[in-house]
């Protein structure tokens, strides 16, 4: 496949990062590696490239218990959706070199998914994969197992008051905007 198949800009190629088990972003000429797309992408070329070659296929639940759950007392796992915000903590994204939109557009797309998941058309995780401005994209929004004290507060407070398998709405924190499933 060609490297321009992923909308980057010439030199720059999509990487695998073992020990994250996440997509990077490398410039072997430069010797630069990013987490962020470089300024530059088409960030159309890009999202259908990561989700076709760097998304999980599945979340695998590790072994043992309900939900996975052996061996991690007092923790859950929980996966979510962020729409970022030119005002966010970090307005940047595996999507997006510079995140522009307004929290009042950030609110209304994510309001958008929100619907798609209640009304049944997607999950979650698929949306996760290409919509979602953090990294787990990549493993369809799973987070993983964690604790209290491990998250923002407001997106902790919201995870653990969650069911199994039930959706949150849109919580805000610094980050941005999220949908949260436990």
């Amino acid at each position: 496949m060609r490297k321009a198949d992923a909308g980057l800009p010439a030199g720059w190629e999509v990487r695998h990062s073992n020990s994250k088990n996440l997509p990077y972003y490398f410039n072997q000429a430069a010797a630069l590696s990013r987490w962020e797309p470089p300024p530059g992408t088409d960030t159309e070329k890009l999202k259908t490239y990561m989700a076709e070659h760097h998304s999980a296929p599945e979340i695998r639940p590790e072994a043992g218990g309900p939900n996975g759950t052996a061996g991690n007392k007092g923790k859950i796992r929980a996966s979510h959706l962020l729409v970022k915000h030119r005002d966010s903590r970090r307005p940047s994204s595996w999507r997006e070199a510079e995140i522009k939109r307004t929290k009042e557009e950030a609110m209304s797309i994510i309001l958008g998914h929100e619907a798609r998941i209640r009304s049944g058309q997607a999950s979650l995780g698929q949306l996760a994969v290409s919509e979602s401005d953090c990294s787990s994209a990549r493993k369809m929004g799973d987070l993983g197992f964690f604790g209290k004290g491990d998250m923002q507060k407001e997106f902790e407070d919201a995870a653990f008051q969650l069911k199994p398998g039930e959706v949150s709405h849109v919580v805000e924190t610094a980050s941005g905007l999220h949908l949260i499933e436990r």
